[in-house]
């Protein structure tokens, strides 16, 4: 069974910073994409972030481009999203995600076959 457990949400002001961690267990992926989603209430859940299987290619959403870094350990099979200038438009549960097969980390849900339950991110202004 593959689990993704995410950590690190909470409440922040904005202009604040946040470090989201996920640990995957149950399967390796030191070769398949991550990525990481967020869901605002009463909105569709959306791509944020996502990194390719060696850690060499990233891709982000236009409105979190030079405020959110995403990284991974393939060691330790994790993926981490380092959230830095905070919005409040930010806010929502924030998801992390992992494909089955393939290595390219791309935007829309359906590639992605693996969930985190997702960390709640709140950013008061």
């Amino acid at each position: 069974q593959v689990q993704l457990v995410e950590s690190g949400g909470g409440l922040v002001q904005a202009g604040g910073s946040l470090r989201l961690s996920c640990a995957a267990s149950g399967r390796t992926f030191s070769s398949g994409a991550m990525g990481w989603f967020r869901q605002a209430p009463g909105k569709e859940r959306e791509f944020v972030a996502g990194i390719d299987g060696s850690g060499g290619v990233t891709s982000y959403t236009d409105s979190v481009k030079g405020r959110f870094t995403i990284s991974r350990d393939n060691a330790k099979i994790t993926v981490d999203l380092q959230m830095n200038n905070l919005k409040p438009e930010d806010t929502a549960v924030y998801y992390c995600a992992a494909r089955r097969y393939g290595s390219t980390a791309y935007s829309y849900t359906a590639s992605y076959s693996y969930w985190g339950q997702g960390t709640q991110v709140t950013v008061s202004s």
